[in-house]
């Protein structure tokens, strides 16, 4: 009888012990999972020109003190044209934030859009250059560029590069300006204009020597201590606005901070860092 009342007893408190161990992976798994579920990833998709300055927001965001949670979110960017990310953005790729080189597509986006409490949003404004690093420019002024273009030293193998217009607003905004000059259609005949995809790959063709001058985003300059010669910035009156809007198209908490963050006074001194103008 004893051996079985300690048989009894020995096999109760294996259960248990069994049951325990249960327990504790049970909660284990679910503190797992709730931590798994907590970490979260921000997806950005972020017009070309703002590659030399988005990082840096990014980082003072994540390091700012007063914003919690930073171990638990990673930031991802994509940089390509402004009508790029728009098309696969309509095509379903998985982006939190859009922000546009104009306001044209975050608005065509609020449009499509179900949730209508979600509006696009003015982030900074751009300034156009004009570079070169096989052409002096400090003697040029905006008012000498048309005869620069028209020179007989400006002959059919000279090359501009502007980024596709139909594709990145700072391309448009550099056909317009050469439309004001009323130069546009002379330089497209004589094929003196190489349309680039967007901004950075003007800036790469133009920095590289590849082509004799490169309509750019002033940032661009400012990002790598262009010397004066090297440029001249296009008077801001002389093509429309640059204002670049962004939108919410997930809206998330990581979201809605992120661009409160990036309208905050921190994130436009960034900006008037790079060479943004402010916005009103």
């Amino acid at each position: 009888m004893g051996r079985s009342l300690a048989a009894i007893s020995t096999s109760a408190c294996l259960l248990l012990a069994l049951s325990a161990c249960t327990a504790d992976n049970s909660t284990n798994t679910e503190s797992a999972a709730a931590t798994s579920a907590e970490h979260q990833t921000l997806r950005i998709a972020a017009a070309a020109n703002l590659s030399d300055v988005l990082p840096n927001i990014i980082d003072s965001y994540q390091t700012d003190s007063n914003i919690s949670n930073q171990d638990n979110l990673d930031i991802e960017v994509t940089y390509a044209s402004s009508g790029k990310l728009y098309a696969q953005i309509k095509a379903g790729a998985p982006y939190d934030i859009f922000l546009s080189a104009n306001q044209e597509f975050p608005a065509k986006l609020s449009d499509d859009k179900r949730d209508k409490s979600v509006q696009p949003f003015t982030y900074t404004r751009g300034q156009l250059a004009l570079y070169s690093v096989t052409k002096p420019l400090n003697d040029f002024t905006p008012a000498s560029l048309l005869d620069a273009f028209t020179s007989a030293s400006f002959t059919d193998d000279s090359k501009i590069a502007i980024a596709n217009p139909d594709l990145a607003p700072y391309g448009a905004s550099a056909k317009s300006y050469l439309q004001s000059q009323k130069i546009y259609d002379k330089l497209n005949a004589q094929k003196s204009l190489i349309q680039a995809e967007n901004i950075g790959q003007v800036f790469q063709y133009a920095h590289t020597g590849s082509v004799d001058y490169g309509f750019v985003a002033q940032s661009q300059l400012v990002a790598i201590k262009a010397k004066p010669e090297q440029f001249i910035t296009v008077p801001k009156t002389s093509y429309p606005a640059i204002l670049q809007d962004g939108i919410v198209i997930n809206n998330t908490v990581p979201a809605a901070a992120f661009t409160d963050y990036l309208r905050s006074d921190a994130g436009q001194q960034h900006f008037a860092q790079a060479g943004y103008l402010p916005i009103q």
